[in-house]
């Protein structure tokens, strides 16, 4: 059956609060992207049961619903409509999330903010150079051809020119003018300084004197950090200048300032400090892997999955473009995040081998090949994380296959690519294979023996026919249109959608209807149909017949007393008549907890169908 989009979309606004509790929204290829005012109004259990959202999770302060490729626009489209937002980027969002980050994590996330958008032509670059390097291998005499020097040289482009790159795309996310941000990029690796690569104990640079201070005339090929910090100088400075400078003047007093300044700063201080402690942290990222016996590179493939978790893997990324760019050319840190991947693939395959349930299969499965592939999100957040032990069980097989990538020597020609693509980037095929099969197998077999599946809730034992009560089937009618009539469901005093106490409802955002204030304690069927829904907390259904969709819900706000007071006497899938049972309330303890007890009669599908018609009759 056809996802319905609108209603996935009504659903999903119901329960984070309505559209008034949303800051901003967008989508990527598979999430909707979401930074709510209020996370107290936020239903995750009901939002995790919502017919369309294959997951959820919260990251760099976003609520991100996993909806799928191909879908999760037509979602989103539905979504502004029925919430009543407008359309922003993945950048506004972020940055709409961004402020209500804490600074430590707003540190950690810089880098991968910078690095996120130059993956591609890293990524290119390096399965580049590993074939390149193959084919030597192979073929003796590619080595010394002019197809060789050709594509070795299309091949080293990115990485030669790193400190560009990144400059660029720090420029856009500090806010600073991107063109500028390139000059203090190709300023860093001008070729009037000597390259860093080829500085030996024997072979220093020379060095510009300035008078009260020198400036060494080498380059910084192969940094990041210091190129991140110059253009961080760079924004501040040409920010703090657009707003100082007299219009007349800025378009030339800005830009000259702004890169005369960067510059003394950079090659003065910022280059020459912060390249000596970006060495240290890349020396002591290649000791944890490669002098600790391997007991580094267990924690840390113990630790990876964690820091997807937290949103932050991406400050990684600068780890490893300098371990490719130093002594070693070799990212020695692709393995450990490879053999953490690789094994969330194992465990969640293993939720999709063992579960019954047929939503989380069809989930769980296309997880486990994205996973496969290097894209763990939707495995972590919309299986193993959601329920622990796989994730756990991931947690144990990436740390042993990271301890046995580092004893056994693995590396790549580049980073942003791990699981089955990294078999093109790796130095040694076979191993690297091993590593993946230890990873995803004991990440499997632990799955396998510790998850078990909750048993979904008994339905209600059926009255004995003494005590079923009788079926009265009720005759006046609420809603009228061209697909039928809803006849009303509970005894009671009928009112106006708008009157309904509750902002989503009485807005109509959920879909038109009307309410009812009960004198009676018995919700029964308004028609002949099927039950599509029933609320974890039993207080309310929904109703499908003849492409009429129907949401009875008993209360405002009445999730919260989590069942207390509610029985369902239907389960989701049943054929009802019209007058059958449905649930039985009370509004005694609905009162009790403080709540209104009006009871909510929508058509959920309403804009879809023609002559809709609400109010009694």
């Amino acid at each position: 059956m056809a996802l319905d989009y609108r209603k996935c979309a009504q659903e999903i606004t119901a329960n984070i609060g309505g559209g008034s509790n949303v800051i901003s929204a967008a989508h990527c290829a598979t999430r909707l992207r979401l930074v709510i005012a209020d996370n107290s109004k936020v239903n995750r259990a009901a939002l995790e049961n919502v017919d369309g959202v294959k997951g959820m999770f919260e990251s760099n302060g976003q609520l991100q619903l996993i909806i799928g490729t191909g879908t999760v626009n037509k979602v989103y489209e539905e979504f502004l409509s029925v919430a009543g937002v407008s359309a922003a980027s993945k950048d506004d969002v972020k940055k709409a999330a961004a402020s209500k980050m804490p600074l430590w994590k707003k540190i950690l996330k810089t880098p991968g903010d910078v690095f996120v958008p130059i993956l591609p032509a890293i990524v290119a670059s390096g399965l580049m150079m590993g074939l390149v390097e193959a084919l030597a291998k192979a073929i003796p005499s590619f080595a010394s051809s002019g197809w060789f020097g050709f594509l070795d040289m299309v091949a080293n482009t990115a990485f030669a020119l790193l400190p560009v790159l990144v400059a660029i795309s720090a420029a856009r996310v500090f806010g600073g003018n991107i063109f500028l941000g390139g000059v203090i990029g190709i300023m860093m690796v001008h070729p009037a300084l000597m390259n860093a690569w080829t500085v030996t104990p024997t072979n220093q640079p020379a060095v510009w004197d300035l008078g009260i201070f020198s400036i060494a005339q080498v380059g910084y090929q192969g940094h990041v950090i210091p190129v991140i910090l110059a253009v961080l100088l760079m924004s501040t400075v040409e920010k703090w200048l657009h707003k100082h400078v007299p219009e007349m003047i800025d378009l030339f007093v800005t830009p000259l300032v702004t890169v005369l300044v960067t510059a003394f700063a950079t090659f003065v201080v910022i280059g020459p400090i912060f390249s000596i402690l970006e060495n240290w942290v890349l020396q002591g990222a290649e000791w944890l892997v490669t002098s600790t016996g391997g007991i580094g590179a267990l924690v840390m493939g113990a630790l990876y999955p964690w820091t997807v978790v937290m949103g932050l893997h991406h400050m990684y990324n600068v780890i490893e473009a300098g371990m490719l760019s130093g002594a070693l050319g070799l990212n020695i840190w692709m393995p450990i995040a490879s053999a953490a991947n690789f094994a969330q693939f194992g465990a969640c395959l293993a939720v999709a081998i063992k579960c019954r349930n047929a939503k989380l299969k069809s989930v769980a499965l296309p997880s486990s090949l994205s996973a496969s592939l290097g894209i763990t999100e939707p495995a972590i957040f919309g299986v193993n994380f959601r329920f622990m032990k796989p994730f756990i069980a991931g947690v144990v097989g990436g740390a042993v296959g990271a301890l046995f990538g580092s004893l056994t020597g693995l590396g790549a020609t580049t980073y942003g690519v791990t699981g089955i693509p990294g078999l093109l980037a790796i130095n040694n095929i076979p191993v690297y294979v091993i590593e993946l099969l230890i990873s995803s197998g004991i990440a499997f077999a632990v799955t396998m023996v510790l998850w078990k599946e909750e048993e979904p809730a008994a339905a209600p034992a059926a009255a004995p026919e003494a005590e079923k009560p009788s079926i009265e089937v009720p005759t006046a009618s609420v809603i009228r249109c061209a697909a039928g009539t809803v006849l009303q469901p509970v005894k009671g005093k009928v009112i106006a959608r708008e009157a309904i106490p509750d902002d989503t409802f009485a807005s109509g955002v959920l879909g038109d209807g009307v309410g009812i204030e009960p004198s009676d304690e018995l919700v029964v069927a308004p028609f002949d149909g099927t039950i599509s829904s029933v609320a974890e907390s039993q207080h309310a259904v929904g109703v499908e017949s003849n492409g009429m969709e129907m949401l009875i819900h008993v209360g405002v706000d009445t999730v919260n007393m989590q069942g207390d007071g509610f029985t369902c006497l239907v389960k989701e899938g049943d054929e009802v008549k019209a007058g059958q049972p449905l649930i039985r309330f009370s509004r005694e303890k609905i009162k009790a907890a403080g709540y209104s007890d009006t009871v909510a009669v929508l058509l959920t599908n309403s804009d879809d169908l023609e002559g809709v018609e609400c109010g009694l009759q």
